[in-house]
């Protein structure tokens, strides 16, 4: 028997954490948990969760929250700080599964594939934003494997065919908390609102970017940078059901889907044991109930954030670092009162469409075009709410 895999996993107490987790457990002899990140909030889970694995290392964001942490947790080493995820990323471990929600994902997804570690990607914000930073870093093929179900599938279904069979990429999406309604029916909506999914049980940045179609604008620019097909041949559908998570259609007219009840476990646990699969990961269809399937054209009139990201990629390779920021910020005054729903995506076109790109692309230029972007989307949502 083959030795355990040896994983890192970052945002432990999240949504895709402890589903990993979930999985890990299940599975004791395929994976040997070396390292955990969080951020702090919740130490007594953190704890919880290192008991349970036993990793070498924990990292947590919060200094306060690591004294704690690591008086409950002797003979384990705990770090802290903002880099402290850094540190557990590039731990070595065989496969890193960065959960981690946002942009500050990037550095974390930069060292794993420094480190040379396999990268269970679910944190589409950090491929967004580094783009061909990300590219440049990876050392081997393979070496990152998609978590998201949509590009989990893709990845998938692309294994029927050769890359120049490909057609295009069908990209489902839900429809979310508001699929169906007119741009008209979304005036004076709530947050309470946008966070009632009908499908997925997710964190409240990815359920909101779900309702305004933000998600899967960023999902497109990411099946775009994964899979080095051209925006203009990646479609969206939505597909209330979320049991088709994404299709690839092929030159001779196929089209090959993976379907699936909506479960994360199964594209978390690809993602750790890629390319094999898991036996039991998640239940299967049950194909001797009767049930459809329906497929709907997206209403970018309601919904035009993937207009937006599409003209992000047209302009440069750092405006959709700025399409990611400038959301990141809206999401949050859209939760605190201070922006109506349909200001999300109005607010990100309009930072893009200011947004005048440098000639040099670092690290260093996304972090100057992340901060420029939010400090112009604070502005205008500022203007947006003066009396």
């Amino acid at each position: 028997m083959s030795q355990p895999r040896t994983v890192s996993l970052l945002g432990s107490t999240g949504s895709i954490g402890t589903q990993a987790l979930d999985v890990i457990a299940r599975n004791p002899e395929r994976f040997d948990v070396v390292a955990l990140a969080a951020g702090g909030a919740d130490p007594d889970a953190v704890v919880a969760q290192a008991r349970a694995v036993r990793p070498s290392l924990v990292a947590v964001a919060s200094a306060d929250a690591a004294t704690a942490i690591a008086r409950e947790l002797p003979g384990i080493e705990v770090v802290a700080g903002a880099d402290a995820v850094v540190t557990a990323a590039g731990c070595g471990a065989d496969v890193v599964l960065n959960g981690i929600t946002g942009s500050v994902g990037l550095r974390p997804t930069l060292a794993a594939l420094e480190a040379g570690s396999t990268l269970a990607l679910a944190n589409k914000e950090s491929l967004i934003a580094g783009g061909a930073l990300v590219k440049a870093a990876v050392r081997r093929e393979g070496q990152i494997v998609p978590v998201d179900s949509e590009h989990s599938a893709l990845a998938q279904a692309l294994r029927g065919g050769r890359a120049h069979e490909v057609r295009r990429l069908v990209v489902t999406a839900s429809g979310g908390a508001f699929r169906g309604r007119s741009r008209a029916d979304l005036v004076g909506v709530t947050s309470a609102d946008a966070l009632r999914h009908p499908t997925w049980s997710m964190g409240p940045v990815v359920t909101i970017n779900s309702a305004s179609m933000v998600n899967k604008a960023l999902e497109v620019i990411e099946a775009h940078l994964l899979f080095d097909i051209p925006m203009e041949h990646i479609d969206v559908v939505v597909h209330a059901q979320s049991v088709v998570h994404s299709m690839v259609e092929f030159i001779d007219g196929s089209t090959l889907a993976q379907a699936s009840p909506p479960d994360m476990r199964l594209p978390i646990a690809l993602g750790l044991s890629w390319p094999d699969r898991l036996a039991d990961a998640a239940p299967g269809c049950d194909w001797t109930q009767a049930t459809s399937w329906t497929f709907e054209p997206l209403d970018e009139e309601a919904f035009p954030a993937v207009r937006v990201a599409r003209a992000a990629v047209a302009a440069s390779a750092l405006h959709p670092a700025v399409f990611n920021a400038a959301n990141e910020e809206c999401v949050r005054a859209f939760v605190d009162g201070r922006l109506p729903f349909l200001g999300i995506v109005d607010t990100v076109r309009d930072v893009v469409e200011q947004y005048e790109a440098p000639a040099d692309l670092s690290l260093e230029a996304v972090d100057e075009a992340e901060r420029w972007a939010r400090e112009r989307a604070a502005a205008i949502i500022g203007l947006g709410t003066e009396t």
